[in-house]
């Protein structure tokens, strides 16, 4: 059987639909159900569900394609209301490279659009709702990594409730190079779980650190290699599934409460506000242009 658009049963799928209206068929047999967008995809089998980045020749990098399609997906799976566990991943070579540097996301919050005040201020707060909507979802949360986590990379994984993270992943938040503040509620959730001190060092710095460092921290549950990452996510994700649903979620809510008090509730209210400033300003321009001229310059064959 086939489901569409709003999964109301449908003979067939219509063509037109894509990226953010996503397409969900069900597979009876195995059942699962699928939503696909044109940047990351949704599934669902049994109590477990799995949200896949799906921008594989990009490393996952971060657009306003896959904010939006992110956003839309969360809110698909998260309506499945006997969901026991999610899985957060990426498909290739890494979880996630951050924002593009081929398409900065947040495009239509520039002034120059000529957008609204009111319409470029939603834009700029999609990153920190999005984060928030993945802490929030009913299920135990657990991001798979490998490869890099980098900016926004780091924030889809922390914003997660387990972390298991393959040897040798690249992470590091280059934010402050690019000329622009770590938003969408970074710093108060990396100053609730590794402290003041560190949080500056590893945002102000840009400096690259290993999965065995974050654990010493303990920003991350397991550090395993990469052959056995997902094997290792999936067993996690079944113990989980079979552990009494009631005192999961009840454990979960009243540490995310003693989490929220611990960082003085939501103190990122203005953070969208803070990047578009940053986005028009020359300081900050020129950081960002020469941080992908750095980028781009090293991802060019050499003759």
């Amino acid at each position: 059987m086939t489901r569409t658009g709003n999964n109301t049963s449908s003979s067939s799928t219509p063509s037109s639909e894509h990226s953010t209206i996503g397409r969900s068929t069900l597979n009876a047999e195995a059942e699962t159900d699928r939503r696909e967008y044109s940047t990351v995809y949704a599934q669902v089998t049994g109590p477990i569900g799995h949200l896949v980045l799906n921008r594989p020749a990009s490393l996952n990098a971060i657009n306003d394609a896959m904010l939006a399609d992110l956003t839309e997906a969360v809110r698909w799976i998260d309506s499945h209301r006997e969901l026991r566990v999610v899985i957060l991943k990426g498909v290739g070579r890494g979880f996630c490279a951050g924002a593009d540097l081929n398409s900065l996301p947040f495009a239509q919050g520039h002034p120059a659009t000529g957008n609204s005040w009111l319409y470029r201020r939603e834009v700029g707060q999609i990153g920190t709702r999005l984060c928030e909507a993945i802490e929030q979802m009913h299920a135990v949360t657990i991001a798979q990594v490998h490869g890099c986590a980098v900016g926004g990379g780091v924030l889809f994984m922390i914003a997660c409730d387990l972390r298991v993270v393959a040897e040798g992943t690249v992470m590091f938040i280059p934010e402050v190079d690019l000329g622009s503040p770590y938003s969408w509620g970074a710093v108060p959730r990396m100053v609730r779980e590794i402290g003041p001190a560190l949080t500056k060092e590893l945002i102000i710095t840009c400096r690259r650190f290993t999965p065995e460092e974050a654990r010493e921290w303990r920003w991350i549950n397991r550090v395993t290699s990469l052959d056995t990452l997902e094997h290792e996510v999936e067993e996690l994700a079944s113990e989980i599934a079979q552990k009494p649903s009631v005192p999961v979620v009840i454990t979960k809510d009243h540490v995310n409460a003693v989490a929220r008090v611990m960082g003085a509730g939501l103190t990122s209210y203005a953070d969208g506000d803070l990047a578009l400033a940053m986005g028009v300003e020359e300081e900050s321009l020129a950081a960002a242009r020469k941080y992908a001229h750095s980028k781009m310059s090293k991802d060019r064959p050499r003759r």
